[in-house]
This record gives C-alpha cells, structure tokens and sequence, in this order.
C-alpha cells in the first residue's frame, strides 16, 4: 500500500509532462501554420490572384440576410472544419 502512493504521483506526474509537451507542439505548429498561410495570401495578393471562393458560401451570404447568424456559423464550420471562434469571427467579416 505505501508503494501505491509514489507510484500514482509518479504516473500523475508523467501524464502531465506529456500533455504539456503535446500542447506546446500543437502551439509551436498553429504559429507555423499561421506563418505559412500568412505569406500564401502575401502571393497571392503579388500575382493578383484570388483565392476561389466555394459556392456554398452563398448559403451562408443567404442566411446572414435573413438574420440567421447562428446557423451561418454552423455552417462555416461544417463547410471548413473551422473552430466556434474562428468561424464566428469569419462570419462576423462576411457581415460587414
């Protein structure tokens, strides 16, 4: 039974280490990815080119004109797999 309690801090103590470590990855590869997709709109705004627009956006364009903003972000986020508030925040854009 005393051999129970520093094995289990000892196990609580590794699960903690490996979760840190996980989310500082996770950080460390979201501020990549922002980095990259930053410097993607940086080309393409140098060639004049503009990113496609997916024609399901409409649907979302429809709903913010009949006041349904709550649906309009579900569906941003069914469409692009994007989180409650980043999805929100592009809704947002689109109302402006």
């Amino acid at each position: 039974m005393d051999s129970f309690l520093p094995a289990t801090a000892l196990l609580i103590l590794a699960v903690a280490l490996v979760a840190a470590t996980t989310d500082r990855r996770s950080k460390t590869l979201e501020r990549r990815l922002a980095r990259l997709e930053g410097k993607i709109d940086l080309l393409l705004a140098q060639a004049g080119v503009e990113e496609p627009q997916d024609p399901r956006m409409a649907e979302i364009d429809e709903l913010l004109a009949r006041g349904k903003t709550i649906q309009a972000i579900k569906l941003h986020r069914e469409l692009t797999g994007s989180g409650l508030a980043e999805a929100k925040e592009a809704v947002e854009r689109r109302m402006r």
